[in-house]
């Protein structure tokens, strides 16, 4: 189904685990030439190993997404190892910690700005022209529900993912004349981490689609947006959502309810 894909060198950043590594590792069953990022060296060495024993190509770099200078040097080795780029998956993100608005700091600003807003900026600046010279290729971006719709005690990632989308529409306009599709995924509730059943049950029960995604949910938009068959999107977001976000009723998503929050007195 994914020909085009085939020897297609594809880095997915932030893939030690959860989505990203359910997204490399289907690359690699396609047949892409797969490059594993993240911050743990040693998770990005696990995933690579396993696309490999399972028939696929890959290979692990570590970096952290947020500074220049590992980003440049990434880069440097994939092009070494492969003398092109033609999908970058930019999943690299950082959720929490979880902080109402009142005990959120500078620090916790930044590094959730740094990781998941500059991020995909640097790794996007270093593979766009790397495509523009090579004629073309794809970038797709990791947006969320709550780049709309916010949660409660997220207020700087969904300030990031509110950015990421406004980004893959910039990108998109700046890049199309150098055929660089650009475009951006927006997971619902995934479990990445093996919740437990009943907390599986909780928060699936409001989705119309009546669960909770898996990571593995995400992989054929990623591969679909990075193929031919989608050779006339760009600036768009994909939901891949069960319906989450289409319906008026709340989706039981929200980890940190108001009773959580700080009393105006310990302010």
């Amino acid at each position: 189904m994914y020909e085009s894909l085939g020897g297609k060198v594809v880095l997915v950043t932030g893939a030690g685990s959860g989505i990203g590594r359910a997204i490399a590792e289907r690359f690699g069953t396609v047949g892409a030439r797969v490059v594993v990022n993240d911050v743990d060296a040693g998770k990005a060495q696990e995933v690579a190993e396993h696309i490999a024993s399972v028939g696929g190509s890959a290979m692990a770099i570590r970096a952290d997404v947020s500074d220049g200078t590992d980003v440049a040097d990434m880069f440097a080795t994939l092009m070494e190892e492969h003398n092109r780029i033609d999908v970058l998956v930019n999943n690299a993100g950082l959720v929490g910690p979880m902080l109402h608005f009142f005990e959120a700091d500078e620090a916790w600003w930044r590094r959730i700005i740094d990781v998941n807003l500059t991020g995909h900026f640097l790794c996007s600046h270093r593979a766009a022209r790397i495509m523009a010279k090579a004629g073309g290729g794809a970038i797709i971006n990791m947006s969320s529900g709550g780049a709309t719709q916010s949660h409660r005690s997220f207020t700087a990632y969904d300030a990031t993912k509110g950015g990421i989308e406004a980004l893959t529409r910039a990108m998109a306009l700046d890049l199309g004349p150098y055929n660089i599709r650009v475009n951006a995924l927006m997971p619902g509730s995934i479990d990445t981490s093996g919740l437990p059943i009943e907390d599986r049950i909780f928060r699936g029960e409001n989705v119309p689609l009546g669960r909770i995604g898996e990571a593995y949910d995400m992989t054929g938009a990623a591969l679909f947006l990075a193929s031919d068959d989608a050779s006339y999107i760009t600036g768009d977001v994909l939901k891949v959502d069960g319906g989450m976000t289409a319906q008026q009723r709340s989706a039981t998503v929200d980890i940190m309810p108001p009773s959580g929050f700080p009393r105006i007195e310990d302010l």
